[in-house]
């Protein structure tokens, strides 16, 4: 996990870059209107913090399509680029006009920094403690606010304040975050394996995870480069091979799923169970109830998934306590770069295929499901109907039902399998059918038959160990609609690299999973914007000014405008507590739980803020609780509403589509941003702190029910089983509306 820390860690300085820029501008904005003389020309003062909210919006129009063509690393680092020469322009800057040019390049910085860095932390992270890591771009913003509040305050208390000192410090930790990204950020695997760069994508997920097997994890990104298809739940008790082998009642033989465990000659089998799955039992229940319009069908989906499933342990480790890799049966398989190397000669030799692109460097030395296929044949043999090695390459001989398949652990506790089935074709002959599973334990391990005698269609022997597992069957994403067509001999496959070819596709976006994920990200991220986090941020040391705070702290000899600089940065200070608690809650109690526990306290904080700013008790209680409601807002919001946005987009979209999809979400948040931002002095001066603070309150109660109605929770789920939710759960409410 420290490879993957590590990254977390240097991108999200990145996002530390962004708070101290807020912060800076918050606290210079006082200085710069009055050398500029804007005391009466709020729209320009407005524009001068805005201008860098209109250069992020621009950049991000664009930044979706480069990330997903260029990658991810290269554009953070033009990012930190952007951040330094800002820096400098604004450290010269001798009038208002090259101050606007100069934050609309920090802009740049910005837009790609905060579109980029969850993506890439979502991208890179184990499942297990994604939601943890991806909380630390809001821990490093709130931590650069805090500094650069520090910073202002302290400048504050000279004879002769420069704003253009304060705004230019920021090109040093910019060089600093430049050098780190160079140095210790390597591609994102995801994205080297949909350019079919296979084996750079393997070399960094092993930095990544610090373990040389990874090829459960790369065989599950090669399945994320699919999108929609026909998907449906089932369920497998799944135990010792030769226990459910000697079973008498052998009607589900066909459909038999072999797993390896690493001991030489352990094997274990999956049957299906009788009957729909408890997911699909749980899905088809809330769908009814979901039939009222109260709750989308997809959080009921996601719902009864943290419902059913354990919270401490896995089928992983239940079933393989040492997993490793299936591949490690027998003992003598040759070493990965070995294998690589042995299957480019031999493939190339063979397929005219791996010619094309043969100079795009190594995205044909890796075919992982032919690995997967000749390690299994140096185990049992070849197939009857011959190798397996040409499913990569467009066709692949008719496999039989109950052929071995795969099962790697792809984590989460979720495993990834592969099966064959058989039904019969038009013309009567059997064919042959290639499917994708994705299994998680529902239950807990028993060594029992008692234990799984309720279970329908659930008879096991007595002795030895079982577990009852959901699986999630579709077809693989390597799988070829247009070859099928064809009519090939077997399932129609093609290579990753072929797949990659294509690129995203703008006609990707409007399937239906795609779509209930974009209405989902979208929405969340233009309610946060208008619960108006971003525009009380810009303006901290102005509301507080207007709210008396100068009181506090004018017996110390302290200048109002100091001691709002000063109050500022004691509420970022007390953020960071409050960040660390949803860092530790992010993975445990889920995203979802907490936008709904804390949404209810930001909406009892800003009606505390109006009853404060309407009731006249005093200057000095007026301004303490004014105080205190701005940092009990601060404090929860940076708890749910302020990281949780940005985790849920980075989770909810698949691969090939992800940078567009981002890059829309953020789009959305930064005209939301952009709105507020420049609106809030107009405000402020037409219907008061109290009547800001009124309408934030309202959209906070909007923003609840939207979570309640329209929000799953990801906790724990690999990126690429979040998309095939999302697309069943699509469907599923699909349907409930068309009946």
């Amino acid at each position: 996990m420290n490879g993957a820390v590590l990254v977390a860690v240097v991108a999200a300085i990145g996002n530390l870059l962004q708070g101290w820029d807020n912060a800076t501008i918050a606290g210079s904005v006082l200085y710069i209107k009055r050398e500029f003389n804007l005391e009466s020309e709020p729209t320009i003062e407005g524009l001068i913090v805005a201008m860098s909210l209109i250069g992020a919006t621009l950049i991000t129009t664009c930044s979706g399509a480069l990330a997903d063509s260029l990658g991810r690393r290269p554009l953070m680092i033009i990012s930190s680029v952007l951040y330094f020469v800002s820096g400098l322009v604004m450290l010269w800057s001798p009038n208002v006009y090259v101050l606007l040019f100069a934050r609309l390049l920090d802009g740049f910085g910005i837009g790609l920094a905060v579109t980029l860095v969850p993506v890439y932390i979502s991208e890179t992270a184990p499942p297990e403690i994604r939601g943890s890591l991806n909380t630390l771009p809001q821990f490093t913003g709130s931590g650069g606010m805090f500094m650069s509040y520090c910073m202002v305050f302290g400048m504050s208390l000279t004879k002769t304040p420069s704003w253009r000192l304060m705004l230019g410090i920021l090109s040093v930790p910019s060089l600093v975050y430049f050098a780190l990204t160079i140095l210790f950020l390597p591609e994102s695997p995801r994205w080297l394996v949909s350019k079919g760069r296979m084996l750079e994508a393997k070399q960094v997920l092993q930095r990544l995870r610090g373990r040389e097997d990874v090829s459960g994890e790369m065989a599950l990104l090669v399945e994320g480069l699919g999108v929609g298809g026909e998907t449906s739940f089932e369920e497998y008790i799944i135990g010792p091979g030769n226990d459910l082998m000697d079973e008498q009642d052998l009607s589900g033989e066909n459909d038999l799923i072999k797993l390896y465990a690493p001991e030489e000659g352990l094997s274990w089998v999956a049957r299906p169970v009788t009957g729909q799955s408890t997911i699909g039992l749980v899905s088809r229940h809330g769908s009814m109830a979901s039939r009222s319009g109260l709750i989308d069908p997809l959080v009921t989906l996601f719902g009864s998934v943290h419902e059913k499933f354990p919270e401490t342990g896995s089928m992983r480790s239940m079933l393989f306590p040492h997993f490793g890799s299936m591949f490690s049966v027998g003992g003598n398989q040759p070493r990965q770069e070995e294998w690589d190397e042995e299957s480019l000669a031999r493939d190339g030799e063979e397929y005219a295929s791996d010619a094309v692109g043969g100079d795009s460097d190594d995205n044909l030395q890796s075919p992982l499901i032919s690995r997967q296929t000749t390690s299994m044949d140096k185990e049992l043999g070849p197939p009857p109907h011959g190798s397996l090695a040409s499913m990569q390459h467009g066709s692949l001989a008719q496999g039989n039902a109950g052929d071995p398949a795969s099962s790697m652990g792809i984590g989460g506790g979720w495993q990834l399998a592969w099966k064959w089935s058989e039904r019969e074709g038009k013309d009567g002959k059997k064919e042959g059918g290639f499917k994708r599973i994705y299994l998680h334990q529902e239950g807990v391990s028993a060594s029992r038959r008692g234990s799984l005698v309720s279970i329908p269609g659930g008879d096991v022997p007595a002795d030895g160990e079982f577990i009852q597992a959901a699986a999630l069957v579709s077809q693989p994403a390597l799988y070829s609609a247009e070859l099928m067509n064809q009519q090939p001999v077997g399932p129609a496959m093609v290579h990753p690299s072929e797949t990659a070819a294509k690129g995203p596709s703008w006609s990707v976006l409007f399937e239906p999973g795609v779509k209930h994920a974009l209405a989902v990200g979208v929405g969340l991220q233009i309610l946060q914007q208008f619960s108006g986090i971003n525009g009380v941020l810009y303006y901290t040391p102005q509301i507080l000014e207007e709210a008396g705070v100068g009181v506090l702290l004018s017996n110390l000899g302290i200048s109002s405008a100091s001691s709002s600089l000063l109050i500022s940065a004691l509420t970022t200070l007390l953020m960071l507590p409050s960040i660390a608690v949803a860092m530790r809650l992010m993975d445990i109690s889920g995203r979802r739980s907490l936008l709904l526990s804390t949404i209810p306290v930001l909406i009892l904080s800003l009606i505390i803020l109006v009853l404060g700013s309407l009731v006249d008790m005093g200057q000095v209680v007026n301004a303490s609780i004014s105080t205190v409601s701005v940092v009990l807002y601060f404090c929860c919001f940076v708890m749910g509403f302020g990281p949780v946005p940005n985790i849920l987009c980075a989770e909810i979209f698949p691969t090939r589509v992800r940078g567009i999809c981002i890059a829309i979400c953020a789009l959305s948040f930064w005209i939301g941003d952009i709105i507020v931002t420049y609106t809030l002095p107009l405000m402020l001066k037409s219907i008061g702190l109290a009547g800001v603070f009124g309408m934030y309150a309202v959209v906070c109660l909007i923003s609840w029910v939207f979570v309640f109605m329209k929000v799953p929770e990801t906790k724990g789920m690999p990126l690429e089983v979040i998309t095939e939710f999302f697309s069943v759960g699509a469907k599923q409410a699909a349907a409930i509306k068309n009946n």
